[in-house]
């Protein structure tokens, strides 16, 4: 990933928070069918292994398993706060209209070895703890012995444990850091009037002293 040092994103409580925040990654793989992407909610566990380690689950008609041989190197991409930037947010721009459009954005690109855990201990621990992560917000959140033991147990059987384990983690914080300081304040003016509030306080954290 092209990455310039003043949009480099080092800091590894930073890297862990777009990892937990937008759970969601893409698994990059290449095999003998050539390269595939599969978009699967991820559990980090930045306590095992030396870089911490991703697990998650495919659904077992999903091939992505059996093409990749033990140990692949593989890509996990996680996307994090994103969006337009105008010129026209710019002060600067209305004096020597000299700016450009732009899109201002957060990633992490997770590399990793895949070992792919077809066995129901991992998997079932897998989709408890997803489970009770994001079911934890809600006012009566769902567990797995909400259901039949014997429907949880079939849907286990059709799905397939993956474990990661990161061997190098790379980010970038793409937030107008390149921009006048009164140029970087008005976009983050002009996405809060516009309810992007996400990424205004992304921007916003690179402008606070």
């Amino acid at each position: 990933m092209y990455t310039p040092s003043h949009f480099a994103l080092v800091q590894p409580d930073e890297l862990h928070r777009v990892m937990r925040t937008y759970a969601l990654g893409t698994l990059v793989t290449h095999s003998a069918d050539g390269l595939d992407a599969n978009h699967l909610p991820f559990e980090f566990d930045a306590a095992q292994g030396p870089l911490g380690t991703l697990t998650g689950h495919v659904a077992r008609a999903n091939p992505v398993w059996q093409q990749c041989a033990a140990g692949a190197d593989v890509l996990v991409i996680f996307r994090g706060v994103e969006g337009y930037i105008s010129p026209s947010w710019y002060p600067s721009k209305h004096e020597a209209h000299r700016q450009v459009p732009t899109w201002n954005y957060e990633v992490v690109h997770a590399h990793g070895r895949l070992t792919v855990r077809d066995d129901e201990k991992f998997v079932r621990g897998v989709v408890g703890r997803l489970t009770r992560r994001h079911e934890a917000g809600e006012p009566q959140p769902w567990k797995m012995g909400d259901a039949a033991p014997g429907y949880i147990d079939a849907m286990l059987q059709a799905i397939v444990g993956l474990e990661i384990t990161i061997t190098r983690l790379e980010g970038k914080a793409k937030l107008s850091q390149n921009k006048e300081l009164r140029d970087r304040q008005g976009a983050v003016d002009a996405l809060r009037e516009r309810t992007y509030e996400g990424l205004a306080q992304a921007m916003g954290k690179t402008i606070a002293p």
